[in-house]
């Protein structure tokens, strides 16, 4: 086994083979080392580059000559990986309405004591504010995880610690942060749901992250939805890789979900703009646990490829009764699921899906081959991946969406189209609509060399509902993630909520 295999391995985005330019993110605890600039002993925010520290350029803007001098490193804590297995974690229910508890099951290698320091995202200085810190808990080795052909699930994971999760804690995204004595460190998500309702309900993908999960991510048991190992330690393809996955385990690598950040980005522009948030899983969608009905809009903020049944059907019954549906990345509701208890009984701890195996018709689980094509509730659809960054061409610039973000008709948003796209296809059934109007319509090479065209869709149902959808992985990052905000994207997704929720705000100041 090879120093540059392990690298391979733990880089997450070449494992899973997935082009998204964005990745999980910046986060503030994710630095390897402290930074400060010479002489000041003042701390540089995480995501400053380096490179302009030392006087180079970060995107295209230099820093200040006053921050020209080299920064001075400190050394921090390193990242677990799945090799190793220094310190990782998995939470027994990834939601939890407050005054309930989260359950973790954590292995640590070798035995020591670690700490769980508790962040959630938001409006916060750094992107993320800690809530809370566990006392030194007892680390163990805990067994292998339990194989069924490509499954792997860690079910048999004694209980590590209870979090209790105070009343009046708020609901959000949080991350709970593991640390061993030794200074390894491995992430675990969840979310802390909303008892009463709010203007929106933030859905976040886990369903989606769990198919993504490439946990242990070592070359040899562990598999997603994508790949699995050979004898050898290859990655092979989807043809051979898991039709089940567990939610019973870690996230591979550091312990955060492949595009996790796309919903950080919104999570903190959101906040910061003030928007009456409620939040939850899409298991919680699927369950039933929340009622989609209650909000005046459902937002869908990163990467939500995989949908249950019961999933698609709240989302239906939510436009049927006039809540408006906002998708903010770009191939969603692609493939169908399905969920089922874990071997202990617990609901919806494992997922199955058959993706290009033929079922008894000879179809594959693509919503598309199994007559619902996702167009019928998006407005457009999956159309490919976007090999490099292009610009997105603003289309209809006097509807209201682009009212005072500036842009113009046919104007060019550098780097918009990124990642994977989607597009009208003028073959398949759209959905009722009073109103449709395409936003953007934005050529681009596909991975063949090919013109193709990506396209962003708002169209309003009879019920009075807006349903929108970006068509790209780059909407939400646009919103706070540094060095790709767009101001023109931030405003034309307030004016888009704004009108969702019914808020007004000032006009933008012309141009002096």
């Amino acid at each position: 086994m090879s120093l540059d295999q392990i690298r391979r391995w733990d880089s997450g985005a070449l494992a899973h083979g997935v082009n998204d330019p964005f990745g999980q993110g910046p986060l503030p605890w994710l630095r390897e080392r402290e930074h400060y600039l010479e002489g000041s002993g003042q701390l540089l925010p995480w995501y400053v580059d380096l490179a302009a520290i030392d006087g180079g350029r970060t995107g295209t803007r230099t820093l200040p000559a006053q921050r020209t001098a080299r920064s001075r490193r400190e050394p921090g804590p390193h990242n677990a990986d799945d090799v190793g297995l220094q310190i990782k974690g998995y939470t027994a229910c990834s939601s939890v309405e407050p005054g309930g508890a989260v359950d973790f099951h954590v292995t640590v290698n070798p035995a020591q004591q670690f700490l769980v320091d508790v962040y959630r995202i938001g409006a916060y200085d750094g992107g993320a504010g800690q809530i809370t810190t566990s006392p030194r808990l007892s680390g163990i080795v805990q067994c292998p995880p339990l194989t069924a052909g490509r499954t792997v699930s860690c079910h048999n994971w004694w209980q590590s610690w209870r979090l209790q999760i105070p009343t009046l804690w708020r609901p959000g995204a949080y991350v709970a942060v593991l640390t061993t004595a030794d200074g390894y460190r491995s992430h675990v998500p969840f979310t802390v749901r909303s008892p009463e309702p709010a203007d929106l309900l933030l859905v976040l993908p886990d369903v989606t992250w769990q198919a993504y999960n490439l946990y242990p991510e070592n070359g040899r048991t562990g598999a997603s939805l994508y790949h699995a190992w050979d004898e050898h330690g290859g990655l092979l393809g989807e043809e051979s890789a898991a039709v089940t996955v567990s939610f019973d385990r870690p996230y591979a690598g550091a312990g955060l979900p492949l595009h996790v950040g796309h919903a950080y980005d919104f999570i903190r522009w959101a906040e910061r703009e003030g928007y009456d948030l409620a939040y939850a899983g899409a298991r919680d969608l699927h369950a039933g646990r929340v009622d989609p009905t209650r909000y005046r809009g459902l937002v869908f903020p990163g990467h939500d490829e995989y949908w249950t049944v019961a999933m698609r059907r709240a989302a239906e019954r939510a436009r049927a009764h006039g809540t408006s549906l906002v998708f903010l990345s770009a191939n969603t509701m692609y493939w169908q699921v399905s969920l089922a208890p874990s071997p202990s009984g617990a609901p919806d701890r494992l997922m199955m899906c058959r993706k290009r195996r033929p079922d008894a018709r000879g179809r594959s689980a693509l919503w598309r081959d199994l007559g619902e094509p996702e167009q019928g509730l998006l407005g457009v659809q999956y159309a490919g991946r976007v090999p490099e960054p292009c610009p997105m061409v603003v289309r209809n610039a006097g509807h209201w969406l682009w009212q005072d973000t500036g842009a113009g008709e046919n104007d060019e948003l550098p780097g918009l189209v990124a990642g994977e796209a989607d597009r009208y296809f003028p073959r398949t059934a759209l959905p009722e609509y009073t109103e449709r109007m395409l936003l953007a319509h934005s050529p681009y090479e596909d991975g063949t060399g090919a013109l193709t065209h990506q396209e962003t869709s708002l169209y309003r149902a009879p019920s009075g509902a807006y349903v929108f959808a970006s068509g790209t992985f780059a909407w939400s990052p646009a919103l706070d993630r540094p060095g790709h905000v767009d101001r023109r994207v931030q405003r034309a997704t307030a004016n888009l909520l704004d009108r969702v929720t019914g808020r007004t705000r000032p006009a933008a100041p012309g141009p002096r």
